[in-house]
């Protein structure tokens, strides 16, 4: 039997094009491969899975190729590439600094690199989750970081830069990293889906990515876990059942209600979700966001600003129509104060119910 790679292993990114939503970091970066303008040292910051580490990787391994193809990647053929890519290269050296932080650990580092490189012109030291450093080995690290050999490279990586001493932030060039976007997380899904032979429904891939929250790893690690519930076919039924996400088709139903002033079906419907497990909170926050999609629906320019599938978006323009904005405005207003005064509430559920009535109250503002 074959052993299984996780999707953000198999699928991780080997070149700069195939990097995921950093396009003007990645053309960066090629730029400086290209016109020889390497700084000796980076920072790049950003939320987790997002790929710095990764392009760190790729960073290390085109500076050292010796033949890049016209796109400005590596070749993947010369000595270095093959080196880095069966994981032997000696030009390439990765240290996690939440388990070497300490000044012996920095001395060890730079007494390394002293040594150049066998191949290639430049040895890299990749230092992970550097805001783990201590401040003497931060301190340590100072003058090598500023004036390090011609052949040394240092890229740093953390999710949190605050945590960074302002005098390494100052000898390193930074680079910010964005949380990816929904869109750009589904369509590198599908392509994933495409490639090991797996149906998904678009509204599915919507909502893993929406629960990845940015995350490239997190969206493929949730993947795999839907591949393992779900088989072969991904749906939307099967991924809201396995990740506790509360169907669409609810606040839809509310909002009509709503429109409608139907108090007593939206206290059912409310009664319903609570006996399913979710809790009042979240319903109540994600009743927001319903009103704010609704919101964005009514115009097409703000419709890209809505981040969930086809289907969904039909029929949040569909019911759009049937509320006007001042009733969108208050029923925002309520859902925003029902959150506020959660915590605070000693009969929470009562306190959401309430809200529920009032949003059925609004109905007749919504007539006039």
């Amino acid at each position: 039997m074959e052993n299984f790679i996780v999707s953000a292993r198999k699928y991780r990114p080997s070149t700069f094009e195939t990097v995921v939503g950093q396009g003007a970091l990645t053309s960066t970066l090629k730029n400086a491969i290209v016109s020889n303008h390497l700084a000796h040292a980076y920072l790049f910051c950003g939320p987790r899975g997002v790929g710095k580490t990764t392009c760190a990787r790729i960073f290390a391994k085109t500076i050292n190729c010796m033949n890049l193809t016209p796109d400005h990647e590596a070749c993947n053929e010369c000595e270095s590439c093959k080196a880095f890519n069966e994981q032997r290269s000696y030009n390439i050296h990765e240290l996690d600094a939440a388990s070497n932080n300490s000044v012996d650990n920095i001395r060890s580092l730079i007494d390394q690199v002293r040594i150049p490189p066998q191949i290639g012109k430049y040895s890299v030291y990749i230092i992970d989750e550097v805001h783990m450093l201590s401040s003497s080995a931060f301190n340590a690290f100072l003058k090598t970081l500023e004036e390090p050999p011609e052949h040394a490279i240092f890229i740093l990586a953390t999710t949190e830069k605050h945590k960074v001493l302002p005098t390494i932030l100052s000898r390193c060039q930074i680079y910010d990293f964005n949380r990816i976007s929904v869109n750009d997380t589904i369509a590198h899904l599908q392509n994933v889906a495409q490639k090991e032979g797996i149906q998904a429904e678009p509204e599915a891939l919507s909502i893993i990515a929406q629960k990845a929250d940015g995350g490239m790893r997190d969206a493929l690690s949730i993947f795999d876990q839907m591949v393992s519930f779900c088989g072969n076919e991904i749906t939307y039924k099967k991924v809201i059942q396995n990740l506790n996400v509360l169907d669409y088709d609810y606040h839809f139903k509310l909002v009509d209600n709503f429109l409608a002033g139907n108090v007593t079906d939206c206290l059912l419907i409310f009664n319903e979700i609570l006996s399913k497990g979710f809790e009042a909170q979240g319903f109540v926050n994600g009743l927001s966001e319903h009103f704010r999609n609704l919101l964005v629906s009514k115009d097409p320019r703000t419709l890209p600003l809505l981040e969930v599938g086809a289907n969904i978006q039909e029929n949040y323009k569909k019911q759009a129509t049937a509320c006007n904005d001042q009733f969108l405005f208050n029923a925002l207003r309520l859902t925003n104060e029902c959150d506020l005064n959660y915590r605070i509430s000693k009969n929470k559920r009562l306190l959401v119910e309430l809200t529920l009535i009032r949003l059925c109250q609004l109905s007749d503002e919504k007539k006039k």
